[in-house]
């Protein structure tokens, strides 16, 4: 096989693109976590028959998770950039990707975390009740221990998500692999350059697979 090609491709580039694909993806995923993680919660307990429930401030809630999942990534990506530039003061690079990176999956892990808390068998929880427990030690002591597979398995799919969604902030220069693939494979026809990124981002999403697969093997409780 002829490997010659790779000795044209600017492997430093590569390099920084990759780093700021890290970058993006790692603060991305964890203000979806801070947010996605107790915007999930609160859909389940205000969901009806739960401990805190509340029709109109869950229907709420929901319509605005639904609102945002249904908006294509990219879309949602440039109707954002006033929002991004007033919050980090611009609208590209690293910095001004994390904002709609966070808005658009945050709600996407909230439905996920709702879906792992209602695995929980009720009888559990009803248990856990007729002990006397408070909302609180039920949540801290029952509902997320017996769900931390589940919520790792989310946090996996949401982070995997988010490796694509950082390759099409590429589109309007928020920099990493998806960003060079485009500048350089799409507008330069530098196909070897387009194949080096996807080879990246594969294994990527690889290693998170992996890695996400570990802990909910680990941390499961069935």
């Amino acid at each position: 096989m002829d490997l010659s090609f790779l000795s044209d491709i600017d492997w430093p580039e590569i390099g920084t693109a990759s780093i700021d694909t890290l970058l993006m993806l790692g603060g991305s995923l964890l203000f979806t976590v801070l947010l996605g993680l107790p915007l999930g919660i609160v859909l389940f307990l205000t969901s009806k028959g739960q401990l805190l429930a509340n029709t109109a401030l869950n229907r709420a809630l929901g319509l605005v998770v639904n609102v945002l999942r249904s908006i294509p990534f990219i879309i949602l990506l440039i109707a954002l950039m006033p929002v991004t530039e007033f919050i980090t003061g611009t609208r590209i690079g690293l910095l001004g990707m994390i904002p709609p990176l966070v808005i658009g999956a945050a709600p996407f892990l909230a439905r996920l975390v709702e879906t792992a808390l209602r695995e929980v068998e009720h009888g559990v929880i009803e248990a856990a009740q007729a002990m006397g427990a408070s909302t609180r030690q039920i949540l801290c002591g029952v509902l997320l221990p017996e769900s931390l597979g589940g919520l790792l398995a989310g946090i996996t799919v949401t982070a995997i998500t988010l490796v694509s969604y950082t390759a099409m902030a590429g589109l309007v220069g928020g920099g990493g692999l998806g960003d060079l693939s485009i500048r350089y494979g799409y507008y330069r026809y530098q196909t070897e350059i387009m194949m080096v990124t996807i080879v990246l981002l594969l294994v990527l999403v690889q290693i998170l697979q992996m890695a996400g697969d570990k802990l909910v093997q680990h941390f499961s409780r069935k």
